[in-house]
């Protein structure tokens, strides 16, 4: 029985998805969703072995993910250390938030016009946009974790001998870490979201752009092809951040209970 129930707790998460998949199939079987508004699930599954067998579907896919990652790295790594930095030192905080607070409240997507000014319409501009994307939840999230550790554990540690990086490592960081693994799941859900649109600005390569031609071309088969794809990727994105949280958080009560 303990064997059944783990797997109906597994699979439940993709219920309403399998019903939904379900839904569209008869909706489609039967004629009630018009081919030209909304294309049959089946329609979706040969464009999406078509553009498999000709290697297309691949490369698309390789650029965006590669795309993402360089974005995420340079946005992730620069928020996640000028959040240490901010939250660890209030001189830091005091000369650097105040200017990072008004840039945040800016969106970014309404920099694509000057960014395009800026770089052009190569690789950069779309990294760029990704960077800026990340930056803010990472950065927002580790500042809060390192501010709210619990000070009676940082006189523990102080009790203890601990100080300065060694503080930092045993008490500081692990207590931050549940705050910053928020942000950085978060931040992969804002990866995404702004690839889409960076994909869209006259690019020849990309999940976006595949969907843009198909656009163009009405082929709707193709563009809910792309849409289930950034589906797909935000969904294994999330699910890697799930898997550091339970790695990296064995310690903490709250994920000792997943």
């Amino acid at each position: 029985m303990n064997g059944i129930s783990a797997w109906v707790r597994r699979l439940s998460p993709w219920l309403l998805p399998a019903a939904t998949l379900a839904a569209w199939f008869w909706a489609a079987k039967l004629g009630w969703i018009s081919a030209r508004v909304f294309p049959a699930p089946w329609e979706v599954w040969d464009a999406a072995f078509k553009l498999a067998a000709s290697g297309a579907l691949a490369e698309h896919l390789g650029i965006s993910a590669a795309r993402a990652a360089v974005g995420f790295a340079i946005g992730g790594g620069l928020g996640f250390a000028l959040g240490l930095a901010n939250g660890l030192f209030p001189l830091a905080e005091r000369l650097l938030d105040t200017s990072v607070q008004m840039i945040r409240n800016i969106p970014h997507l309404a920099l694509i016009p000057l960014v395009i000014l800026w770089f052009g319409i190569d690789e950069t501009a779309k990294v760029f946009l990704v960077t800026l994307g990340v930056f803010f939840p990472i950065y927002a999230n580790t500042f809060h974790g390192v501010r709210t550790v619990d000070r009676q554990l940082l006189e523990m540690g102080r009790v203890y001998g601990l100080g300065g990086f060694g503080l930092f490592r045993a008490v500081v960081f692990p207590a931050a870490l549940p705050s910053i693994l928020v942000g950085v799941r978060y931040a992969l859900g804002f990866m995404w979201l702004t690839l889409i649109v960076a994909e869209t600005i006259a690019t020849t390569s990309g999940i976006g752009y595949l969907a843009m031609s198909a656009r163009e071309f009405m082929q709707t088969d193709v563009v809910v092809l792309a849409i289930l794809l950034y589906a797909l990727l935000g969904k294994a994105a999330d699910a890697l951040a799930r898997g550091l949280e339970r790695r990296w958080l064995r310690w903490h009560p709250s994920y000792q209970a997943e």
